[in-house]
């Protein structure tokens, strides 16, 4: 299996529009890909390479700070958006029936007034850095969404209706900067990965990768390796959209492994999860009843309690 490549460059965010002939064109694409693989690499997107290592290297940063430094943080400290914050490694497990994920994550879910930010001398800049590229995600995901419902016959603002309140706390869609530190394969603990197998929970992702070590699973299967496209952005369906199609877009389940042996790097990667907002009711786009309705934020409120049921 090989994951397509889409040029999305008539439709850039350095464009104002595109045509409906161009339009058109590029929804066959996607549908095309969304509907026999779930993933997509998105080149000529206008998120260029050098926003993405400037939210890397900030990110990079305050990981590599003492704990005590990175603790007032956490995830679940802010009674505003309990998914904001940092998640230390071995916190989240994305399989519930493997150990924890040999990862830390810091989610960007929240811009409200209350919210602590890093602000360390070493991190100067975290704040406003991470605001500006997740709002840069933000436009480009309600891009894709656009083509996407064109794909599908579908009044192309449908999926936008349903995600109008991303970056405020009525919509769950997260930037989450990700940190794989060395790990000695020795020492792991049986079945434990840098990133568990798992299916993303909403509507769409967009992934920014370092380097590689990301393998999703084929139809077959079989966990095939994705290479690292340099300027290109990764792009998945997630379960609920699997769901809001019918199964016309499919959600595939993915993973990190371990480095191999000998190999002590670290791995970085962005991603920006895509949510409905929490008050949308979530029913199949082609009037069937083959799942019951469902509102974004209870779907994901049942997901989050999957993968952190035992930290």
């Amino acid at each position: 299996m090989s994951i397509p490549v889409v040029d999305f460059g008539v439709y850039s965010l350095s464009k104002e529009d595109a045509t409906d002939e161009q339009l058109r064109t590029l929804s066959v694409e996607l549908k095309r890909a969304f509907s026999q693989v779930g993933f997509l690499f998105l080149q000529n997107s206008g998120i260029s390479e050098e926003e993405v290592e400037r939210v890397m290297e900030t990110s990079k940063r305050f990981f590599l700070q003492p704990e005590e430094l990175k603790k007032p943080f956490t995830r679940k400290s802010f009674s505003n958006n309990p998914n904001h914050g940092w998640v230390a490694l071995e916190t989240e497990r994305l399989n519930p029936s493997q150990p924890g994920d040999l990862k830390e994550a810091f989610n960007t879910a929240s811009f409200h007034p209350d919210i602590k930010w890093p602000s360390s001398h070493a991190v100067v800049g975290f704040r406003e850095i991470h605001t500006s590229f997740f709002q840069r995600c933000k436009e480009l995901s309600l891009r894709v969404l656009r083509v996407m419902a064109l794909s599908l016959g579908l009044d192309p603002d449908v999926f936008l209706h349903a995600h109008r309140f991303i970056g405020t706390d009525e919509n769950g869609t997260t930037l989450r900067s990700l940190f794989y530190p060395p790990v000695r394969s020795a020492t792991a603990k049986e079945g434990q990965l840098r990133c568990g197998e798992h299916s993303d929970y909403g509507s769409i992702t967009l992934l920014f990768q370092g380097s590689e070590g990301l393998q999703v699973c084929t139809r077959s299967g079989e966990f095939v390796s994705v290479p690292s496209v340099p300027g290109a952005v990764l792009v998945n369906i997630a379960d609920l959209m699997q769901r809001w199609t019918s199964d016309q877009l499919v959600s595939v389940r993915h993973r990190v492994l371990l480095p191999p042996v000998g190999d002590s790097s670290t791995r970085q990667s962005l991603a920006y999860f895509v949510q409905p907002d929490d008050e949308a009711l979530i029913t199949c786009c082609d009037g069937s009843d083959k799942y019951p309705p469902i509102t974004g934020g209870d779907y994901l409120m049942q997901r989050f309690s999957e993968s952190y049921a035992k930290s």
